[in-house]
């Protein structure tokens, strides 16, 4: 089976490759990119995209992960946001929470952390405070 480097053929379509680091590569710190990135390599720290970030088979983070698409075929150790849609490929795991509002997680994919859809925790926030607050003072006071 042949694999393409570039990962979604659709994503060198909608946006504009930057680069990659390859399954050597190792970094340590920040990682911040303006375009689409590929990762085969091993990151200790955050990356940041605006745009489209693939994190490969090879991919190891310990850390967190930010872009605007986080496709994630490789591991992943932290927390996921995607401001757009986070996809868990097959053979990708994450270990953390997901913060997006579109999850896909393909058959193979492990998401061993919790999910946060925008939209559900914007609903669900104001009506859980007001009981659990008002709960709370009847306790205390009387």
């Amino acid at each position: 089976m042949k694999k393409h480097w570039l990962g979604d053929r659709n994503a060198v379509n909608r946006a504009e490759w930057i680069g990659f680091l390859d399954k050597e590569v190792k970094l340590d710190g920040t990682l911040e990119l303006a375009g689409t990135f590929r990762i085969d390599g091993e990151i200790k720290g955050v990356v940041r995209s605006r745009d489209h970030l693939i994190l490969g088979e090879n991919a190891r983070i310990q850390g967190s992960v930010e872009g605007a698409v986080v496709s994630v075929a490789g591991q992943v150790n932290g927390d996921v946001h995607g401001a757009n849609r986070v996809e868990i490929l097959p053979g990708g795991v994450v270990e953390g929470d997901v913060f997006t509002p579109s999850l896909v997680i393909q058959p193979g994919g492990v998401l061993e952390g919790r999910s946060h859809m925008r939209g559900e925790i914007k609903l669900a926030a104001p009506e859980l405070a007001q009981p659990v607050a008002a709960l709370a003072s009847e306790e205390v006071g009387g």
